[in-house]
């Protein structure tokens, strides 16, 4: 059976919304996308691509496929360890309106997500590996379908903007599996889904 990981990057107050650019995600009016961009140094380069050497497809979100869509298919360096894989590699976009994907290798989910997910971690040769897509890896964690979940926690408060965890998230508990801090301050952390959360008193 396959592992599905996530990567999510988050602020400091919990934000993952629009890591990438001022463009990538302006809904809900918000202005402070690109807020991750300062930070991308080597170390941070160095993990990502470690993440890629491990990836067997891609499991998205609507909103996070089609920010990776006008930009990867660009991108045909064969020396590219992020585009070589995107491009090449299975792609499954999680959507219910979304209906003719034009990047090759796609196929929608539109079905039960728990069904078409654990059969999709059944069938896949290394890591299902969900990107961004904030909004699904709640779903996911919440369904605790997901294995390993790397949060990269930047060095910056923003005060606005959509929330990895928000009100009313399935309690969840982790198990550490590892972390780094880069040159520039990312905490890389690796969490493995440890069920609930236990509780006791001091």
């Amino acid at each position: 059976m396959g592992r599905l990981v996530s990567t999510v990057f988050v602020t400091l107050d919990g934000v993952y919304q629009a890591p990438g650019g001022p463009q990538e995600d302006p809904s809900g009016g918000f202005d402070q996308g690109g807020w991750s961009v300062p930070y991308g140094d080597d170390d941070f380069g160095r993990f990502v691509t470690e993440v890629f050497d491990n990836v067997g497809g891609f499991l998205l979100g609507r909103r996070t496929y089609e920010i990776f869509a006008s930009y990867w298919p660009k991108m045909t360096d064969p020396s590219d360890p992020i585009a070589s894989k995107l491009n090449a590699l299975p792609k499954y976009v999680v959507s219910a309106t979304l209906d003719a994907p034009g990047w090759s290798g796609t196929r929608v989910i539109d079905g039960d997500l728990a069904e078409e997910v654990t059969a999709l971690k059944d069938r896949t040769d290394g890591e299902l590996q969900v990107h961004g897509s904030g909004a699904l890896v709640r779903s996911l964690l919440d369904l605790g379908l997901v294995d390993t979940l790397h949060l990269l926690s930047f060095p910056v408060v923003l005060g606005a903007g959509r929330r990895l965890f928000a009100e009313g998230a399935v309690p969840t508990a982790f198990r550490h599996a590892g972390g780094r801090v880069t040159a520039a301050g990312v905490s890389i952390q690796s969490y493995d889904l440890a069920g609930r959360p236990q509780y006791g008193s001091y």
